[in-house]
């Protein structure tokens, strides 16, 4: 490659601008200072110097933008602020978005220049998954729902793909709310479906994309490389949904683990172990050591080794009950269901999935966070740890599940997110899968060795794509 053309490609400095920092002698190829445009450079193993400064190569580059309102998802635009002007000044020349969003939709917007995946995803004949939050002016009907997941008229040759729609029930959002996954990119198409049946889009966000979520840490307006994992998800994202809907292929039941599995709860235990302990004055060396340690038992094992190991004065029964507190206080605030969790049992209710929860952890804890959720209602069987004999990896509590769901073990499908987990619900004869989670992200290959699968989250198991 010719050295102005790689310093061209890698900065925001134009052509002529670089043969001129050239012929300045600014420029050096590993020791040696080149005054040749033309020199020829090997991206791979030359190290390029521009003033000093060490100039890497790649060749593309992904970036996770959640749009704001007001901002135009183009690359120029004579009136208005495009998205690359939210980018990294450094970002290379050639970006642009993948896709659209229209002026006033906020939300996940994907820019690159890598043009072959672009393409990919953006093919009429992939049909790559989007999902968006939408506030309606009005609620939808069962009708208008059954409509928009058969396609709708919305001016066009053809009707639209199914759809797939979720109701949101959220105390945090006012007004009527939805999640709307579609597998097309027609012009305004959100808003032309709603249009479709009589209704009309108040709020329009993007969350999700394919394989990609929008990052809940971005404000509006901000942005970020992806991840190596992200990225190959992304690539991914055809393959991955008919992987995941070949999990449920002849499956009766779903059973999950509540923590981490279910809801996003893992982390806490750690805070809750350390506050606990800390009354005490015993300080953990290692949180890990005693989370292996503790893996798979029940909430009534663990109280007993608690007392046991680290000698403690108060009682089982106190114990207990100080956790289920200090739990709780978190639980309310602070835990979120696991991405993708209400479209997922939706989908499990319209396709007459058995739904059943097989957790190590207290009925009361489960019970409270079901209702803050407003899942009460969604599962048929709950068993918990301190109603069997004993914890994970024996099979007794999935057993249990499946008993009271009135399946076979071989029609359910099984959601762990620890290996005991996993190896209780192998052990008792059912097909598994790992469920990533932050917290125990340092096991998450031993979780796949031993799982028949692996998800990241639960998007895609149902739906047109």
């Amino acid at each position: 490659m010719r050295l102005d053309k790689y310093l061209s490609s890698q900065t925001q400095e134009s052509r002529s601008q670089v043969k001129e920092f050239i012929r300045k002698k600014l420029v050096s190829v590993g020791d040696q200072i080149i005054t040749s445009p033309e020199f020829q450079v090997d991206p791979e193993k030359d190290v390029v110097r521009l003033q000093g400064n060490v100039i890497g190569y790649s060749q593309y580059q992904y970036f996770l933008l959640n749009k704001p309102a007001g901002v135009i998802s183009a690359t120029k635009d004579r009136l208005s602020e495009t998205v690359l002007s939210l980018l990294p000044k450094d970002h290379k020349k050639d970006l642009f978005p993948v896709g659209r969003l229209d002026k006033d939709t906020e939300g996940l917007l994907l820019i690159t220049n890598d043009g072959a995946l672009a393409h990919s995803l953006l093919s009429p004949k992939k049909h790559v998954a989007k999902t968006y939050l939408v506030k309606l002016k009005k609620p939808l009907t069962d009708e208008d729902i059954v409509k928009l997941e058969q396609g709708v008229d919305i001016g066009d040759d053809d009707l639209t793909l199914p759809a797939y729609v979720t109701r949101i029930y959220d105390p945090n959002l006012e007004g009527d709310w939805i999640h709307l996954t579609i597998s097309e990119g027609r012009f305004h198409q959100v808003k032309r479906m709603l249009e479709a049946v009589q209704n009309e889009v108040l709020f329009l966000k993007r969350i999700r994309f394919g394989g990609l979520s929008l990052d809940s840490s971005l404000k509006a307006g901000e942005c970020r490389e992806l991840t190596e994992e992200e990225l190959q998800l992304l690539k991914r994202s055809h393959n991955v949904a008919e992987e995941k809907r070949k999990l449920l292929e002849g499956k009766k039941a779903v059973i999950f683990d509540l923590d981490g599995s279910l809801i996003d709860s893992m982390w806490i235990w750690g805070k809750i172990d350390e506050e606990y302990l800390g009354r005490f004055d015993i300080h953990l060396k290692s949180r890990e050591e005693l989370r292996m340690k503790i893996e798979g038992m029940s909430f009534y094992e663990t109280a007993i080794f608690f007392q046991e190991y680290f000698q403690l004065p108060d009682t089982i029964e106190k114990m207990t009950s100080d956790w289920n507190q200090m739990a709780w206080d978190k639980y309310e605030r602070e835990v979120p269901l696991k991405s993708g969790i209400p479209d997922f049992l939706e989908g499990c209710r319209r396709n007459g999935i058995k739904l059943g929860i097989a957790t190590s952890n207290s009925r009361e804890l489960v019970d409270n966070v079901l209702s803050v959720h407003k899942l009460q209602n969604k599962f048929i069987s709950i068993i918990t740890g301190s109603e069997i004999m004993k914890g994970k990896p024996a099979p007794d509590v999935y057993l249990a599940v499946a008993k009271a769901l009135d399946v076979s073990p071989s029609e359910c499908l099984v959601f762990e997110d620890i290996v005991k987990g996993i190896m209780a619900g192998k052990n008792a004869g059912m097909t598994t899968c790992a469920v990533a989670d932050e917290d125990s992200a340092s096991t998450w290959e031993d979780k796949k060795a031993v799982a028949d699968y692996a998800v990241y989250d639960f998007y895609d198991f149902f739906g047109s794509i």
